[in-house]
This record gives C-alpha cells, sequence and structure tokens, in this order.
C-alpha cells in the first residue's frame, strides 16, 4: 500500500510538472525550458540529500547514468516526433510504451501481480492511452514519426526500468547520476544546435517550479519501487497525464474530449484496483 500511494503521488507531481513545463513552454524556447528545469531540479536533488543519505556506490551512479541518458534521449526525441508527426497519435503512442515496458520488464524478471492487479494494469493502460489521444487528425502520421514515438517511450520506459536497478541504500545518488547525464546532454545539443538557454521574460519562475516537481516526482518514484513491484509501480507513474487534464480544465478552462474524461475514470479505477490487493 505505501507504494501504491508513493507512486500515485509521484504520478500527480509528474504531471503538474508538466503543466508548469508547458506554460513555460509559451514563454520560452523548449531547449531552454529543459535545461533550466533540469539545473533548477539539480539544485533540489542536492539539497535533500542529508535527508535521504545513502552509499555513493558506482553501481548506484552509473545505473543514475543510464537512466539519465535514456531519459534525455527520450525527451528529444519526443519534442523532434511532436515537430514532425501528429501529436493526437505521437503522444499516445509514446505515453503507452513508456507504460508497457516496465511492465514487461517486471513480468520477465520474475514479478507476479495479484489477478486483480493485472486488471488494474491493463485499465492504466488503456487510460493513458485515452488521456493522451487528442482530436483526430487529417493527415497521417509519418512512419518516421511513429518510429521515433516509439523509441521516445522506450527512452521514458527505460530512464524508470534503469534507475529501479540501483542499490538498496542508494539513496538519492542514483538521481544526482541521472540529472548530470540529462543536464550534460541537453547543454550539447544546445552548443551543436546553436540553440539559447535564455528563457523568455517573466518565465524563470515556472521553469524553476516545473524542474522542481519533477525531481520531487523522481524521488518519489525512487522510494515507490522500492516498497513494491515496478511492474505496478510504473503504470502507476505513468498515469501522470491524468492530472496534468485536470489542471488545464480547471485551472486554464480547457474542454476535456469524452474519450480523455473516460481515460481520468479508468485512471481513478485502475488506482483502487491494484490498491486492494496491495
Amino acid at each position: 500500500m505505501t507504494a501504491v500511494i508513493l507512486a500515485t503521488a509521484c504520478a500527480i507531481v509528474y504531471g503538474t510538472a508538466d503543466f508548469c513545463g508547458g506554460l513555460a513552454t509559451r514563454r520560452s524556447r523548449v531547449l531552454s525550458v529543459v535545461a533550466l528545469s533540469q539545473v533548477a531540479g539539480f539544485a533540489l536533488v542536492l539539497a535533500m540529500m542529508p535527508v535521504l543519505p545513502g552509499a555513493a556506490s558506482e553501481a548506484a551512479i552509473s545505473w543514475g547514468l543510464g537512466a539519465g541518458v535514456a531519459g534525455a534521449a527520450g525527451l528529444v526525441l519526443f519534442y523532434r516526433a511532436l515537430a514532425v508527426g501528429v501529436m493526437s497519435v505521437v503522444a499516445p503512442t509514446t505515453a503507452v510504451t513508456s507504460a508497457a515496458l516496465p511492465v514487461l520488464f517486471g513480468l520477465v524478471s520474475g514479478e507476479r501481480p495479484a489477478v486483480v492487479q493485472v486488471v488494474g494494469v491493463v485499465l492504466a493502460l488503456l487510460s493513458v492511452l485515452l488521456v493522451s489521444k487528442g482530436p483526430s487528425a487529417e493527415q497521417p502520421s509519418s512512419p518516421a514519426s511513429i518510429a521515433m514515438a516509439l523509441a521516445a517511450g522506450a527512452g521514458f520506459g527505460g530512464f524508470f526500468i534503469l534507475l529501479a536497478q540501483a542499490p538498496d541504500g542508494s539513496g538519492l545518488w542514483p538521481l544526482v547520476g541521472a540529472r548530470l547525464a540529462s543536464i550534460s546532454l541537453v547543454v550539447l545539443l544546445a552548443v551543436v544546435t546553436r540553440g539559447t538557454l535564455k528563457p523568455g521574460g517573466g518565465a524563470l519562475g515556472i521553469i524553476a517550479l516545473a524542474g522542481v516537481l519533477d525531481m520531487a516526482a523522481n524521488v518519489l518514484y525512487l522510494l515507490a519501487e522500492q516498497q513494491g513491484l515496478l511492474s505496478l509501480v510504473a503504470v502507476l507513474v505513468s498515469l501522470y497525464p491524468a492530472s496534468t487534464l485536470v489542471l488545464a480544465r480547471y485551472v486554464l478552462g480547457e474542454r476535456l474530449q469524452a474519450n480523455q474524461v473516460a481515460g481520468v475514470a479508468f485512471a481513478l479505477c485502475a488506482v483502487a484496483l491494484i490498491a486492494v490487493a496491495s
């Protein structure tokens, strides 16, 4: 039950971080938002080190670095796929892939959730598909954009899988490694593409908030996966688009489509089913 609570809280915080990041991209370039939010999150994890101490082993840092590379690569591929493809196809493809991979990895690794929890996992994956799907596109997505969306989902799923491999007792050191890797890759990308990292007017605060919330969600995920099965924790965390939608509805007044409302309902049912057998 502790893992369910932590993973659900993680999904809510991730969704809120994405909402803040989305607001920030309306005022600044995407690369600037990503880079500066990563730095803000890194500052938070360094400040939390005394609160959640751990052993700075080579394995902890290495798994963290691998997770950071996977996550940063996934982010770059995701934005690229959105740029050349159809959002209503790219977003759900990426989301479902990132949710399904940790589930498959957990099952292959020997995890055996209860039957009720498996039903919850199926509902959760369906929820992610529904809440991520926007209006129907008039034009079909290109094979290249779909391939990039799948690769982006693999990157995000790889982040969860690799981070979960860090040894017990590592504290926050895996997240230190992950953030060092992701910041390095984003800065390198900015140098190669000659992109600016300067934020737009009045955007720095919301960018910093997005980064802090993202790192807080990472901490919650790390704690959750230590308490429960990866196949369950990761799929609960993947429900984060539902909280982003709720915030968009009640903060920005955006209207939700019928499939998105159904997706939020499925998400609540999935959490309940997974929790009842925990």
